[in-house]
This record gives C-alpha cells, sequence and structure tokens, in this order.
C-alpha cells in the first residue's frame, strides 16, 4: 500500500506499507516528479548545522535519488576542491567555511521489503529524518526505534554514527546499509556485520569519504522487546510489563525534552562528548576517592563512566566561553547561547576536556566531528 503521511512526517515523504497502516490517519495522492538536483553558490549552512553557526559553503548540492547522486559524483570528482556529504549537520562543528562542495540527500522513500513471522525488514531512504521514522515505526507498533525517539539527524547520518540511547544503539536493529562508492559511482551493500558498529563508530567513519549512505535497511519486530533498563524507563516496565511503542517512545521524548535543548531555541549538537571507557583498575581508584562515581559494565575489563557525571564533579554547569556555553541542565551539552563562533565552542570544550583530565586524568574524546 502507498501513501503519503503528511500528519507523521515534516517533510513530503513517499511510503510503501502492508495493511496495518490503513488505520493511521494520512490520505492518498499521486507521487510527485522529483524536483531537479538543486545547487547553491556561496550558500550559508545556518540551517544545516544544528549549532547554528552562519558557515558558507563554496556548494551546496541537494538530490533526490541515486541515479542523481552517481551524476552529481561524476561532476564533483573531477574537481579537486573538497566535498562533504551532511545530513542534517546534528553532529558537526564546522570551525571555519567550507572551500569546497557540500552534499545533501533527497532520498525519501519508505518501503517494508520482507515480512517473515515476527521480524519486518523495512528500507528507509537515507535523507528522512530520524524522528520521523521512528514516529511511523511506532504508529505501526513495530518495535527497534522506540528508544531512539527525538535523536536530531537522519537515517543516513544515524547509520553512520551509530547513535544510542537508553541502552540501545541503531547496529542492532540494522540489517544491512546500502550505499554509494565515491570514488567510483557503483552502489555496494554493507551487512550489518560488516559495519563493524562499537559504541558511536561504524567502518563508514573510518573510511570517511570513501562511501555515501542512500537507505539503510531495519529489522524490526512486530512483537515486544523492550530496553527499559534506564533508570527513568524502568517505571513503564512497573506500569505495564510489555508496554507499546509509542508508550515507550512518549517516555523517552519526556526524559529528552526534560533535560536537553531544542536546537530551534538554542543551538547545539547534542551530546559534544562520548562517555570515556576505563579499566576497572582506573575505576577502582577513582572510586575511593569519589565513593558514588556511577559506571556501567562494558565487558569483565571496562566500564563505561558518564561524562555528565565528571563534567559536573568540575564545577562546570553554565560556564560560558564568548557566546559558547555548557547546558547548565545537562552538562554533556555545549550550546550556541550567545550568538558563538566556531573559536568559541572549540575554546570551551577544550576548557572541559582540561577540567576533567585534570581532576580525573581521564581524556574526554569528542563525539562531535571537527569539520
Amino acid at each position: 500500500m502507498e501513501k503519503w503521511l503528511n500528519s507523521t512526517f515534516s517533510r513530503q515523504t513517499y511510503v510503501s506499507l502492508p495493511a496495518e497502516a490503513d488505520t493511521m490517519t494520512a490520505h492518498n495522492k499521486e507521487r510527485t516528479k522529483a524536483m531537479p538536483v538543486t545547487k547553491k553558490h556561496n550558500y550559508s549552512l545556518r540551517k544545516h548545522n544544528t549549532f547554528g553557526l552562519d558557515i558558507k559553503a563554496n556548494q551546496y548540492v541537494s538530490y533526490d535519488s541515486v541515479d542523481e547522486l552517481v551524476e552529481v559524483l561524476a561532476e564533483i570528482t573531477t574537481s579537486s576542491q573538497p566535498m562533504l556529504h551532511i545530513g542534517s549537520g546534528s553532529n558537526l562543528l564546522f570551525t571555519q567555511d567550507f572551500a569546497g562542495t557540500i552534499l545533501h540527500s533527497g532520498i525519501q522513500s519508505i518501503k517494508t521489503i520482507a515480512h517473515h513471522g515476527d521480524e519486518v525488514l523495512v528500507r528507509a531512504g537515507a535523507g528522512i529524518v530520524w524522528d520521523d521514522f521512528c514516529a511511523l515505526m511506532a504508529q505501526l507498533n513495530w518495535y527497534g526505534t522506540e528508544n531512539l525517539s527525538h535523536i536530531p539527524g537522519e537515517v543516513g547520518a544515524a547509520a553512520v554514527q551509530n547513535i544510542g540511547a537508553y541502552g540501545v544503539e541503531v547496529g542492532s536493529i540494522v540489517h544491512e546499509v546500502e550505499t554509494i562508492e565515491v570514488s567510483t559511482g557503483r552502489p555496494r551493500v554493507f551487512q550489518a556485520t560488516e559495519c563493524h558498529y562499537d559504541y558511536r563508530d561504524s567502518i563508514f567513519k573510518h573510511r570517511h569519504g570513501e562511501y555515501i549512505v542512500t537507505a539503510v535497511v531495519f529489522r524490526l519486530s512486530t512483537t515486544p522487546r523492550v530496553h527499559l533498563d534506564y533508570g527513568a524507563l524502568q517505571q513503564l516496565r512497573n506500569n505495564d510489563p510489555v508496554p507499546s511503542t509509542q508508550t515507550i517512545r512518549d517516555a523517552v521524548i519526556a526524559i529528552r525534552e526534560s533535560k536537553l535543548p531544542s536546537p530551534d531555541r538554542l543551538g547545539s549538537a547534542g551530546s559534544f562528548f562520548k562517555n570515556p571507557v576505563i579499566s576497572i583498575e582506573a575505576y577502582a581508584g577513582l572510586l575511593r576517592t569519589y565513593p558514588g562515581m556511577p559506571h556501567y559494565p562494558v565487558d569483565e575489563r571496562q566500564v563505561k563512566v558518564p561524562a555528565a557525571w565528571l563534567i559536573e564533579q568540575c564545577g562546570l554547569k553554565g560556564r560560558c566561553h564568548g557566546g559558547a556555553a555548557v547546558y547548565e541542565r545537562q552538562p554533556l551539552i555545549l550550546v550556541n547561547k550567545n550568538h558563538a563562533t566556531p573559536s568559541d565552542i572549540v575554546a570551551l570544550a577544550e576548557q572541559v576536556k582540561e577540567s576533567v583530565y585534570q581532576k580525573f586524568n581521564i581524556q574526554l574524546q569528542p563525539e562531535v566531528n571537527y569539520i
């Protein structure tokens, strides 16, 4: 069944769904013809990075299909200028104007490609807003994405960054990732095991610029497979042993909105630093000085320590540098509080890293990519 779901999606998205979607509020429309490739020069990226920095690119190109992407790559790769593919810019810090071409996917289709037993394979275009996809899966009550609700970004970037929240990483529900090899324009499909997913990591980050994600196939479940071990979500299990995807999604959104600033109101890139992983021996030593130090087991030899806790112990909540600040509600987030420049944010991040290192002898690593 083919539907347009304008009530669900922030963009007009072509959706092919099974009969389960009949119960959703939606109306049919004919598929419109794809718009031509959009090219803009000396273009401000303010709307394409969630820090809201007024950084310019020599050229900005948006495409709506794989064929258009291949055509664009054939043109760009003959140039000596650099190229960068972005999603919504929710995990980027542009440190200066970009002297090259910024590419952005407008591939917006969603299709169910297999349904066996309680397993559903759903193919989503790389340009779909991630939370729109989560919203649709919640409407269908297909389990897998609900803990990842309300994370800024797009589907393609989610698979590259291996986004995660509340006990779930996107790599755990990825079946395969469809890409185009930049150097040849040829398609290549990566199976989940080939993506080498790790904490906020994947093969696409290590082979940066070699492949562009065009679509992601997710393995979801029509029967409950819930992850409710995160503190604020445990209450759901007490209220209902098998909460619906929408119930979990609503709870996750409420938690995130209570702690995290909306990029529309206060520019940020979400969590700026990764939670550091340290040895059990190092943790035991710190625990003697800081008895309440939280941790999460990684394996028999390592634990993960919340970066937010480390930053807060350094008294950095609300710390400002120029127009940048450590967010008062969640110190893991750096915000554009008052017309911050890229150098303001970089300098503040270095201050945070230095403070944590001096106090705990732990080196924080940015989750945000510096460009």
